[in-house]
Order: structure tokens, then sequence, then C-alpha cells
């Protein structure tokens, strides 16, 4: 949990999922600090489904993203769109949007107000290098209108410029949310997407309500990477250091050669995730000299070198339960009787090697169980899907309730989404009920459970799950 982050938070680019199948046609990568990545090429964009938009924004509320961008091509720069909320049919109005122009961050918000007649603040711009130096960085839009503050890397930002503009007419229109481009509904002869990102996205999320702290943002931001200096206590006085908000650069100064030798040797590196990416991590030192009243001045060499984090032990995640059900058919007629799962347990087990064992090369492998969180969990219908208005999975919405997860439900099954702990995935899982007010007309159903974390990067096993009908004379009309 991001310390004082409040929940609520809408994932725009989630792992694509059956739920979450409005990414599956994006060009992904997982490679930063192991989380997903959306690689945009000026061709690709994603149509937020209605039901994943949050309809609560007001005049507070919060857009995030990580973000990877470089210069544009060409002399004349056209905008590229990050996130845009548009008109989905007869007009061509931008309700909010975020996108870059000419290495300049934009955010565009017109509001439907009664006061018509007034110009208000429409859109802010930002002018920061790190929006073009190709290299992570992580924003932050928080909007408490008629004020909108940037943050990058938690670094406060105001704008340069802010212009006004009329308020959005009041409209039946439906509107539409997409990520990567801008959707056109109107003036056109055919809909189309418009204004392509190039770049990379992650991480990107809105969040109606109040203003983030600026420690909270901070918090948010942070790489679970970087450098560190070991018993900070007893590094001396004279010594001055500053580190940059991600934790990829320090700065050290000082005047005796001693006491800075002794402050690089405390310098090392961290890395918290519980799953790390494994691979190189590479390390530049560059030293400067000052010399007063000197004729000659020494040059000190930089020096490269490199970190190599190990693939750490691979959970594996576990699914287990009972695998056949056998009901009679009013127990399939009855809503909220049959539960699927009610006997599932899901356990993570990783295998350590046994450092009692004196050869290394060949000790055995200790099975331990961890903790950590899942992000989805998807129920599939195997063979034919539901028939609506005769058969249905159901869970009731109170069930997610004091947890960081939500669901969806479709004829092919349930996806139940969120980062949070196996045993709340556990619970919920528990009161999934499947119904079916006919059930003299099929003898089984199967399902299929699995999970994930990170993204789809660990995949549980695949807990299949078969319900045989048993009938009684009733049932079958003696």
């Amino acid at each position: 949990m991001t310390p004082g982050a409040s929940s609520g938070s809408t994932d725009l680019l989630p792992a694509p999922s059956a739920a979450t199948n409005w990414t599956a046609s994006l060009v992904t990568d997982s490679g930063r600090d192991s989380d997903l990545i959306f690689r945009f090429d000026g061709r690709q964009a994603a149509k937020i489904p209605d039901w994943v938009v949050p309809q609560n924004l007001t005049d507070q509320f919060t857009i995030a993203t990580w973000m990877k961008h470089g210069p544009s091509p060409g002399l004349r720069a056209e905008k590229e769109t990050l996130l845009c909320n548009s008109d989905k049919t007869e007009m061509n109005r931008h309700h909010y949007s975020l996108y870059v122009h000419n290495c300049r961050l934009v955010f565009l918000l017109r509001r439907d107000f009664t006061q018509v007649d007034t110009f208000r603040p429409a859109e802010f711009h930002w002018k920061l290098e790190q929006i073009c130096d190709k290299e992570w960085h992580y924003y932050v839009i928080n909007v408490e209108f008629p004020v909108v503050t940037l943050y990058v890397d938690g670094v406060t930002y105001d704008p340069y410029l802010v212009t006004d503009d009329w308020p959005i007419h009041p409209s039946q229109i439906d509107v539409q949310l997409t990520v990567g481009a801008c959707w056109q509904g109107g003036e056109v002869t055919k809909p189309r997407f418009t204004q392509y990102f190039r770049g990379s996205l992650s991480g990107l999320t809105i969040r109606p309500g109040k203003i983030e702290s600026q420690k909270v943002i901070s918090c948010l931001q942070a790489c679970k990477e970087g450098l560190d200096i070991n018993s900070l206590e007893s590094l001396d006085k004279s010594i001055k250091f500053h580190f940059n908000p991600a934790q990829s650069i320090l700065v050290m100064e000082g005047e005796d050669l001693e006491n800075m030798n002794a402050a690089v040797r405390k310098v090392s590196y961290i890395n918290s995730r519980q799953f790390p990416t494994a691979g190189i991590r590479r390390l530049h030192i560059s030293t400067v000299v000052q010399c007063f009243g000197e004729d000659t001045c020494i040059t000190i060499p930089d020096i490269d070198a490199v970190v190599m984090v190990l693939q750490p032990s691979e959970p594996r995640i576990t699914i287990t339960g009972v695998e056949r059900l056998n009901r009679p058919a009013s127990d399939l007629r009855t809503p909220g009787v049959l539960a699927l799962f009610q006997d599932l347990h899901i356990i993570s087990t990783v295998t350590r090697a046994d450092a009692t064992a004196h050869n290394t090369a060949h000790r055995p492998g200790v099975l331990e169980e961890i903790i950590h969180n899942l992000d989805y969990c998807d129920v599939l219908v195997l063979g034919e899907e539901l028939s609506p208005g005769q058969e249905s999975l159901e869970l009731q919405r109170s069930e997610l309730l004091g947890k960081h997860l939500d669901a969806t439900n479709s004829t092919s099954g349930m996806s139940i989404y969120g980062v949070d702990s196996m045993s709340n995935y556990e619970q919920v899982i528990r009161q999934v009920r499947y119904y079916n007010w006919r059930p003299e007309q099929i003898t089984e159903r199967r399902f299929r459970l699995t999970c994930s974390e990170l993204n789809g990067r660990y995949t549980s096993n695949e807990f299949n799950l078969e319900v045989s009908v048993t009938r009684s004379l009733t049932d079958v009309g003696f």
C-alpha cells in the first residue's frame, strides 16, 4: 500500500485479460521495475469502456502516469494525446485531455457550466526538459479547479501559461475516453482516432476526489530501486550530498580526500521489490576537482560499473479446492445457493536453497510459503457461454467493500481485479455463485479459475471445476 493514498484509482492501462481486453491490441513490454509498459508508435490507441470510466469527476481529481517521451519527428509537431475524453458522436468537443505538443505538456479541461457566458481557465501549459529527454518520469496532474498543479518526480511545477475559454454547452451526447490518441466522432465522414501519441506509458490512473498531499505523491512515484547511503549517521559532517527524487543520481561534495573516499564507500544500491527484474544496472561515477591558485589541476577519469541483479526465486501460485460438485437442480434454481469455490485456497511458494547443505551446487530446494498481492483472478466458463436470462455468475457488491477489488461479469465468465492480498481474493471468490433457473436443460457446467501477480508475470495453475446436476423425478417431469 502507498502510505496515505486513498483507494478509488482506476487503472486505465491494466494487463490484458478477459475483463480488461481494451489493452489487448497495444504493444507491451515488461521492463521498468517489473511494471507493464505500453509502447505507442503513433498508430495504436485504446477506447476505455464506459463501465470503467469514473463517472463522478468533479472539480477535484488526479491523473497520474509514468511517461517516457522524446522530441517529435518533423518540423511541425502534432499534438500527441496521452488521455482524451471527447464526444462519441455528432460533435468534436474535447471535455478533458492530456497531451504533449512541441515538448510542452498541456492539460485541457472544459466543463459544463450553467454560466455559459463566463470565461474560465481551460488550458494549462508546462514547458519542462523532462518531457522530451527520452527518460522515465512520473507525472501527476492534480485538479482542484480552477487551480491545476503538475508534479514531475515529486517536484511541483506551476503552469507557465493558462488560457481561458468558454465553457461547453451541456448536451446529451455520450463521451468516449481514450488512451494513446483522441477519438473524433463528429465533423468527419467516418469517426476515427487522431492526434496519436509516440512514446511509452505505464501505470496510467485517474482518481476522483480531493487533491493528494505532496508527501503522498512523492511516495507514489518513488522508485523501488535506487541509490542509498549506508549508516548515514556515521557520514562525516563536512560531506554534503543530494539525491534526485527518483534516487537514481547522487551528488556528493567535500574538501577532505579521506572523508570523501569513506563517503563513497557507503553508497549502496537498494531494490525493495519482492520480485525485482533481473539484469544489469549500469553505474557511472564522475569526479570533478576544484583547484585554487594552482598552475595545473588534476583530472580524474570517469568510472563505469555494473550491478547484476540476479533472477529472483519465482513464486508458484497454487489454487486448490473441491474440483467436482454434485448438486440437485433445485440448488441451481435458487439464487445465491450454489457457491462454486467455497473450499478455495490460494497459496504462493518459492524454492529457497537449503543453507545447511555444504555443497552449494547441489543444495536441495526448500519450499517456503510467502505472502504477496494478486492483481486479478478470472473465472472462465468452459464450453458454451452462459445463456443470458437463464443462467449467470453472481457476486454481491457488498463482498467488495473494504477491499481494493472490483469485478466485471459477462456470459463468458467473471473477472475480479485490483491489487490486493491473496486472502482478500480468497474471501471474494468464495462468494461467487452460479445460478440457473432452468437447470433441467443441462447435465454439467465447467469453470476454470486462474490468478495473476505483476500484470501476468506470474500466473497460477488452472483450477478446473465441474458442476454436475443431479435430478429427482420431479425435475424430469414424472
